[in-house]
């Protein structure tokens, strides 16, 4: 099968759903298919480049930093990606294209289908979906109310992360057909050891793009008068670092703020092995990537109650309830306490991360591109 993917963000450049569309691509090409990426471009990156079989063609784009697009940015994504796409589709003669985002991704895939007939399946990842970001992207969904569903509804089907973001899809449009397949992470791929980890002093990790709603202010504010010593790393940059930097400077505490790291470095993996603890009070996912990636890597996870995050924390995490930084402080207590609920929490995160091996979720996807075009 030759499968043209869509995404406007793509390693290095994004969120979460930049590294899914990589390693999907990955999975699909080691299962035999053939996949060509046409993504966004960014300073210092190659136009064209093959990773591990899977073909990259990057676009020139208008997009100033590595962490967050501006919605400008992304509609120059569109008008430039859609003759570049018709090209492409005429020499390569494609039997499906996978786009990752309504918007603004699927706009290109909407006229491609239109002008040459291509069948397109969107994965939606939360920000293009109204509702999911309350701090983000308000005036860009009000302006693309009236086309949304028609987007949406040219695609042959749809797929969500998560069931909290599919009911709320479907609260936008009920005709849509949705099915949820969850991401994936491959331990193998990204080399972490299944040998037990216990560092002498348990460190404290965050990982993610630094937006408000991601509550990292909150386990700022947890630990604020907290007696402990252990070190905190914050791995990610974006546009509320300089507030969180602001906030830590009144704490008297070992954080760290590492900014962004490459996910397959070995400072990355090293951050990992030194800490046995993993913070992430975010009040809205689609799914948390890094919560699964945690997980992976043996870490005792405390993160917010959302059902999304449920759906990949199981009865493995420690909950508390969004924007509290006592709950957070509470569960924080308990872990640097006790040893031997963190070490079980950590031996169980493993286990439960081994359900979302990429191999296993790829076979969801091959299902659906059979279904669509039979």
């Amino acid at each position: 099968m030759r499968i043209l993917m869509l995404n406007y963000e793509f390693p290095p450049i994004g969120g979460g759903a930049s590294p899914v569309t990589l390693s999907l691509s990955r999975e699909l090409v080691r299962a035999g298919h053939e996949v060509d990426v046409v993504t966004m471009g960014f300073r210092g990156l190659k136009a064209r480049e093959n990773i591990d079989g899977v073909h990259v063609y990057r676009v020139p784009s208008l997009r100033s930093r590595r962490d967050i697009c501006h919605t400008h940015e992304m509609f120059f994504f569109d008008l430039i990606a859609l003759p570049f796409c018709l090209n492409l589709v005429k020499k390569r003669q494609y039997d499906i294209n996978h786009t990752h985002f309504i918007i603004p991704t699927s706009l290109v895939s909407y006229w491609l289908k239109k002008l040459t007939g291509l069948l397109y399946i969107i994965t939606s990842h939360g920000s293009d979906v109204e509702g999911y970001n309350p701090d983000r992207f308000i005036n860009l969904h009000k302006f693309i109310r009236p086309f949304w569903s028609g987007l949406a509804n040219g695609a042959s089907y749809l797929t969500s992360p998560s069931q909290g973001l599919k009911e709320l899809i479907l609260k936008r449009d009920k005709r849509l057909k949705v099915k949820v397949i969850p991401n994936g992470f491959n331990l193998v791929r990204d080399g972490i050891s299944n040998k037990a980890r216990i560092p002498e002093k348990p460190g404290i990790l965050l990982v993610s793009r630094l937006f408000e709603r991601k509550g990292f202010q909150y386990f700022l504010e947890a630990v604020r008068d907290m007696e402990f010593d252990n070190e905190i790393n914050i791995v990610g940059d974006g546009p509320y670092r300089g507030r969180l930097e602001e906030i830590a400077k009144g704490i008297n505490k070992d954080i760290r703020f590492r900014g962004y790291i490459d996910g397959s470095s070995h400072e990355y993996k090293s951050l990992y092995a030194s800490s046995s603890i993993f913070v992430f009070p975010s009040k809205m996912e689609s799914f948390g990537l890094v919560l699964l990636e945690a997980m992976a890597y043996g870490l005792a996870v405390i993160t917010t109650s959302t059902d999304s995050l449920r759906e990949v924390g199981g009865d493995v995490c420690l909950y508390v309830r969004p924007e509290s930084a006592s709950d957070i402080r509470c569960a924080l207590e308990k872990l640097l306490k006790d040893r031997t609920l963190r070490e079980e929490l950590q031996q169980k995160a493993k286990e439960r991360a081994k359900r979302f091996t990429w191999p296993r979720i790829t076979e969801e996807f091959l299902s659906i591109y059979k279904e669509v075009l039979n």
